[in-house]
């Protein structure tokens, strides 16, 4: 993966290849964990995961957030305050939450993937294993990323509209309301979308050109998407563009296949949808409000949907 380094005068200051934090054994580092996830976080466990940074020679100031405003409350704090470093720890909403924040700033984002999917941090190779992702954020080197970014809503991995911000939504209500599993609820959203088949006509104005497409999702990546969309991997996030994917005149039974290709992973395997890539793009609708999802979160938003890539916005500490 070849990821822009930071120049030298921003640039973690080093001794024998082993991050400036081990310097001051008094440096103090803002974590912030998404503890609205439910995964019955307590003081034994923060205690725990400030020893983990202790042992690293790092004091850990954690904040459990309850919300994503709390989450974003604190990370604007962090960087008021003129913090070095900020690590996020849930899923992928959560980065992007507190990424949001850093974005376009000196301050480095350090990852704890403590969600289901953790596609950004897998992404980047960063170690799903909490002491190793713990032993990263104090040691790893710091690189540059892209972010793509719609309507001044920021996204690190993709954002959709049609039928894909429908299922997530349906998902996120079967498991709020009826306690249901994120994989159990996925399919049952999707079964429902496919029953109702919405379509929506959108003109999409990317490299200079117009295209009129009737369809029931578009999708638009932060960088190429290998294997096809929501389970993906990409080889880099620096490219500066975005990838658009679009699905050709879909049957029922066609996007059924895309939705069992998406959920193992395998939609480079679905051949009927066209991809397209540029650093920016438009979309138009006769809709006054449409549906977007950003890495997995819904908002309503008035088109045109206007996107970008902000190349190398971002700076996160990756391993070294």
């Amino acid at each position: 993966m070849h990821h822009g380094d930071l120049d030298a005068a921003s640039a973690p200051r080093r001794q024998n290849g082993i991050n400036y934090f081990q310097e001051n054994a008094l440096d103090s580092i803002i974590v912030i964990v998404n503890a609205g996830a439910g995964l019955g976080y307590c003081g034994g466990w923060v205690a725990a995961l400030e020893e983990k940074f202790r042992s690293h020679g790092v004091e850990a100031d954690i904040t459990l957030a309850k919300s994503g405003a709390e989450m974003i409350a604190r990370a604007e704090q962090a960087l008021a305050d003129g913090a070095p470093v900020v690590v996020a720890g849930g899923g992928d909403g959560t980065i992007n939450a507190v990424a949001s924040v850093l974005v376009g700033s000196a301050t480095r984002l350090g990852v704890l993937p403590l969600g289901t999917l953790n596609h950004f941090a897998k992404d980047l190779k960063i170690p799903l294993d909490l002491d190793q992702a713990v032993a990263n954020v104090v040691q790893g080197r710091v690189c540059r990323v892209d972010v793509g970014e719609v309507n001044g809503r920021i996204f690190l991995n993709n954002s959709g509209l049609g039928i894909y911000p429908d299922i997530v939504r349906d998902r996120e209500q079967q498991q709020r309301h009826l306690g249901r599993g994120k994989w159990p609820a996925f399919g049952r959203a999707l079964f429902a979308a496919l029953r109702r088949f919405p379509f929506m006509s959108v003109r999409l104005k990317i490299n200079g050109e117009d295209h009129l497409r009737r369809t029931p999702f578009v999708f638009i990546g932060n960088n190429e998407y290998l294997q096809g969309l929501t389970l993906g991997a990409r080889e880099r996030l620096d490219s500066g563009k975005l990838c658009l994917y679009v699905a050709q005149k879909p049957t029922r039974l066609g996007l059924l296949r895309y939705g069992l290709h998406a959920l193992f992973g395998k939609l480079g395997e679905a051949r009927d949808f066209d991809v397209l890539s540029a650093p920016e793009l438009v979309i138009e609708t006769r809709h006054h409000h449409m549906r977007v999802a950003t890495d997995g979160e819904v908002t309503l938003m008035k088109p045109p949907l206007c996107y970008r890539s902000r190349a190398a916005a971002l700076s996160v500490i990756v391993p070294a």
